[in-house]
């Protein structure tokens, strides 16, 4: 006698459930916000005249995302929660999403296992918590690829075509790079060898979704400035992608056990090429110029949570015929088993030390070592997300290096003074804060002004108090007599 399967409402809400309440787990990284975290909370609150100004100069890839935050943000407030909680529903959404495929294309202990296993896997918890929008490209995946399944299966309308074409533009207009699904997407229909039919409203569907992207691709060319930082392409990068593609395709051949479908959907043929096509896609790309990020096909890991459930299925119905009693356990065994593996990792992601640095502990310092008509200095002048973050903390400190506002200036970090600006400016001051990276992470002075900042405060200045937190360094200067 094989276990009862479980109910279709059971498979899709408890891995959301399960994923949510990871994600609801230690959420304000004991208070932490890191510097990716401080450019969403700081371009939120400014407002929707000042942002549209600022995506004309920098970050026009976001700007959907921080006009959503805006909006979270006028309604509720700026907190660590409202920042990471649209993260936390968008990757609950996407567990929703695979626990459906799986069901449709291997069966409800299949949607259950790869539902289940998005949530446990170290990446997905890592930008589970992320106030970037990396997690909604996610959902908006599983629900194109959800819809696209919907279609092959002969259940479609053409309302499911507009909407998978939205689905798809919108996690375009969130990261355009998502646009790597549309290759994986016709993939699984030559593997599904999908009719004529079908696949011209596939094309006018996915030629409709690039449309409306397009202009953000092409605008965002001019700002390719901002991603120059990435490194290029290297073998030792492709280690972590090939080891993930390799538990995926392991998935894939195990799958090959369920029962066939007419119609030739199954979990590999969704599944293996959302998880190699945009890897694949991405890795072409950075040839041309470096983009190689994880986090820009995050998405890709719903294939391998599909093909991890497809495993996990086939194990289910082997140990049933032999263990009808046991296959009830078996997949409760297997979470637990993972759970407790990957609990360090879980706990380590929820630590402030997970990020490169954290911009409110730099801000408490700033707050404990300040006195009336001190002034503060930034170095590099991105540092400046600190004050940003958290103006309070910085109340009554004159920023000497400021020339323009980052709000009246479009940018992320304002505009500073010529060095000889600076310069002057700091030489009228007693006593100076200084808001930089820590040692491990910090960078040599990369533009004239930084350069001067530091010679002035060595040659003029001597240091009082030097105190590092979570990855940044405040140190307080005092003029020489």
């Amino acid at each position: 006698m094989r276990p009862s399967s479980p109910r279709p409402l059971l498979v899709r809400s408890i891995p959301a459930l399960w994923t949510l309440a990871l994600g609801l787990w230690g959420l304000s990284r004991q208070n932490s916000v890191w510097r990716d975290e401080a450019a969403t909370w700081q371009v939120a609150r400014r407002s929707t005249a000042e942002i549209v100004q600022l995506l004309g100069n920098v970050d026009v890839v976001h700007g959907l995302y921080y006009l959503l935050m805006h909006g979270l943000f006028e309604l509720f407030g700026p907190d660590t929660t409202v920042l990471r909680l649209p993260s936390v529903a968008a990757t609950a959404v996407a567990a929703a999403c695979v626990a459906a495929l799986g069901h449709r294309l291997a069966g409800p202990w299949a949607g259950l296992g790869g539902g289940l296993a998005l949530g446990l896997l170290p990446a997905a918890q890592f930008y589970l918590q992320e106030g970037r929008p990396y997690a909604l490209v996610a959902a908006g995946a599983g629900v194109s690829t959800l819809l696209l399944v919907t279609l092959l299966e002969g259940r479609g309308r053409a309302v499911h075509w507009v909407a998978y074409g939205g689905a798809v533009a919108v996690s375009g207009l969130l990261n355009w790079l998502s646009l790597l699904i549309l290759p994986a997407h016709l993939a699984t229909l030559l593997w599904c060898r999908a009719g004529r039919g079908t696949g011209r409203r596939w094309t006018a569907a996915a030629g409709a979704a690039v449309a409306c992207v397009l202009p953000l691709v092409l605008f965002s060319r001019s700002q390719s400035a901002q991603v120059s930082w990435i490194p290029p392409l290297t073998w030792h990068m492709l280690i972590g992608p090939a080891v993930l593609l390799a538990v995926g395709a392991a998935g894939a051949l195990l799958d090959r056990r369920s029962p066939h479908r007419p119609d030739g959907l199954s979990a590999a043929a969704v599944g293996l090429p959302l998880l190699v096509v945009p890897h694949l896609g991405l890795a072409g790309l950075s040839l041309i110029q470096p983009l190689f990020l994880d986090r820009y096909v995050l998405f890709s890991l719903l294939g391998l949570a599909l093909l991890i459930g497809a495993a996990i299925g086939v194990a289910v119905r082997t140990v049933s015929r032999r263990l009808p009693r046991a296959g009830w356990w078996l997949l409760p065994a297997i979470v637990a088993v993972a759970a407790v593996a990957l609990l360090p990792q879980a706990l380590a992601k929820r630590s402030p030390a997970s990020r490169v640095d954290d911009v409110l502990a730099a801000a408490d310092d700033v707050r404990r070592l300040k006195r009336p008509g001190d002034a503060v200095l930034f170095f590099p002048s991105a540092r400046r997300d600190t004050r940003l973050v958290s103006p309070d903390a910085f109340s009554g400190l004159e920023d000497i290096a400021l020339a323009r506002t980052p709000e009246r200036s479009g940018t992320l970090k304002g505009v500073e003074a010529e060095p000889a600006r600076i310069r002057a400016a700091m030489l009228t001051h007693r006593r100076i804060l200084l808001v930089t990276d820590a040692p491990a992470v910090s960078r040599p002075p990369a533009t004239e002004r930084d350069r001067t900042k530091r010679s002035v405060l060595r040659n003029h200045f001597r240091i009082v108090t030097d105190g590092q937190t979570r990855g940044r360094r405040v140190t307080l200067y005092e003029r020489r007599v």
